[in-house]
């Protein structure tokens, strides 16, 4: 394994440049499984919260109605995370969508309060038009359309109650079979099937019917296709996680058995970031490419990518180093964005007793 350059350096505890952080708060609907909340809380919340904790703040999860907003003095909105007041000079908000299947019902207050949330005057990493931009595969293509590697060629087709009238077809004609078909918005390698004809993408668009997902078709690039993702931290590439898929699987996700490790950042990948950052200033992101042996292909944009864990190392001192760049970016992308709008730090009055 080949770890990452050494990261960011701490200038204290809970400071940036004169930054005076102290809660990260991470938007997420609260409808995890049993089983899949206690996998996401071993691999990643759990090291969340305690590189946060070394760094002299804390990062807490919460469901989009744990916040509320008093907006009775439109001047002076409060706002409050379950029932404790928060305020932009010492929280910020994650706020990147997520539209799993199981959490649709969940989208438009998802959005709807990150509008709110940035009207209010929080510091946003995620503003809320590049959440929808990363959120949606074609978006985000159409955006970084002039990539230096280039975009997998797309066609986004819905899936509504005329989806039996094979309408969307209209825009399949240069399709080249097989194809990848995949939901527009999920995450995780979830719903990616292999088409083999146009018949099969019928069948794939009537399944889909049945949720009302989107779906975007791309030509297939080949069996042990390699996944690449960049991390970027302050518009630099920072580490790289090369997922290698599962023989006879056309994903490399690990929820579909490819398997994961983190290597060096080729040179051409590393020469693409620079052209990423410029159009994506969020101090933090990640670019999935795909190597078909021969070329990479820029595939994705993840906002809130995840920061995988390195499995061989006890330590999993890769994945917490990472985290500490990431969390370190946020600190101090926070604390410059309240010295530009010339802002004393302030922390929210405790309540009397």
């Amino acid at each position: 394994m080949t770890p990452p350059a050494p990261h960011l350096p701490d200038t204290g505890p809970g400071t940036g440049p004169g930054g005076p952080l102290r809660r990260m708060c991470w938007i997420f609907p609260d409808r995890e499984s049993t089983r899949t909340g206690a996998m996401w809380k071993h691999y990643f919340w759990d090291m969340y919260a305690e590189v946060a904790e070394a760094m002299g703040m804390s990062w807490t999860r919460h469901s989009p109605d744990a916040v509320t907003v008093d907006g009775t003095d439109l001047r002076r909105p409060r706002v409050y995370v379950d029932d404790q007041e928060v305020t932009p000079q010492d929280t910020l908000f994650v706020t990147a969508l997520y539209s799993l299947p199981y959490q649709s019902m969940d989208v438009f207050n998802q959005y709807a309060l990150y509008a709110v949330l940035e009207q209010a005057g929080f510091y946003l990493p995620f503003p809320p038009q590049a959440s929808l931009i990363g959120n949606d595969k074609l978006a985000t293509l159409l955006h970084l359309a002039d990539s230096p590697v280039p975009p997998i060629p797309s066609v986004r087709i819905g899936s509504g109650r005329d989806v039996g009238k094979h309408l969307y077809e209209v825009a399949l004609g240069g399709m080249t079979y097989p194809a990848i078909v995949k939901p527009a918005g999920w995450c995780g390698g979830g719903g990616i099937n292999l088409a083999r004809s146009a018949e099969d993408v019928r069948g794939l668009a009537s399944l889909a019917q049945g949720g009302d997902t989107t779906l975007v078709v791309q030509p297939y690039l080949g069996d042990g296709t390699v996944d690449h993702r960049v991390y970027v931290v302050d518009g630099k590439p920072y580490a790289l996680l090369k997922r290698i898929p599962e023989d006879g699987s056309p994903v490399a996700n690990a929820s579909r058995g490819g398997t994961m490790r983190f290597a060096d950042i080729p040179d051409e990948l590393a020469a693409a970031t620079a052209w990423f950052a410029e159009r994506l200033p969020i101090p933090f992101f990640c670019v999935d490419f795909l190597h078909d042996g021969e070329r990479y292909w820029f595939s994705e944009l993840e906002p809130d990518g995840v920061i995988a864990p390195d499995f061989d190392d006890p330590n999993r001192s890769v994945q917490r180093d990472v985290t500490r760049a990431r969390f370190t970016a946020y600190r101090d992308a926070h604390a410059k964005w309240l010295a530009d709008r010339g802002e004393a730090p302030t922390t929210a009055e405790p309540e009397a007793s």
